[in-house]
């Protein structure tokens, strides 16, 4: 594929990333949205459908995981990349999932930011953020190594 196919690709993939979240209020179930963007240090937690929320979760999980897999494909065009991360992201949201479920039904109560972080990293394609300095870094030693 040719490198500029590439980078119309991974604009398009970005611009998908945006979309998501754009859309966000309209495509998922997230009665959090607004409890963390008011004063939540003052408000109890809104009644929440924790099913509903944690498959609206995952749904979403999984469509910033496969943008986010096509966009570090498309940027390194090496398939261990997207397979590691594919199990990383994978095995972060059985993780985060877990630990989240279990905070819900606390309601919070050892406090909010454990959560409110947890679930930033659920429904933000934050991993992302984070793979892509390390895969360069890794590229940039192995060519020096080479």
């Amino acid at each position: 594929m040719s490198r500029s196919i590439r980078i119309v690709v991974t604009i398009v993939l970005f611009g998908l990333l945006f979309l998501v979240r754009a859309y966000e209020m309209d495509l998922f179930y997230d009665p959090l949205i607004e409890y963390f963007q008011n004063d939540y240090l003052y408000k109890t937690i809104p009644e929440i459908d924790t099913w509903r929320l944690a498959v609206d979760m995952l749904f979403r999980y999984t469509l910033n995981t496969l943008i986010s897999l096509g966009i570090i494909y498309m940027i390194f065009y090496n398939k261990k990349y997207v397979k590691f991360s594919g199990f990383l992201y994978m095995f972060a949201f059985m993780i985060m999932i877990i630990v989240f479920s279990l905070l819900l039904r606390t309601s919070f109560e050892s406090g909010y930011l454990f959560p409110f972080y947890i679930r930033r990293f659920i429904v933000h394609p934050l991993f992302l953020i984070i793979l892509l300095p390390a895969f360069f870094y890794h590229r940039k030693l192995v060519r020096k190594k080479n």
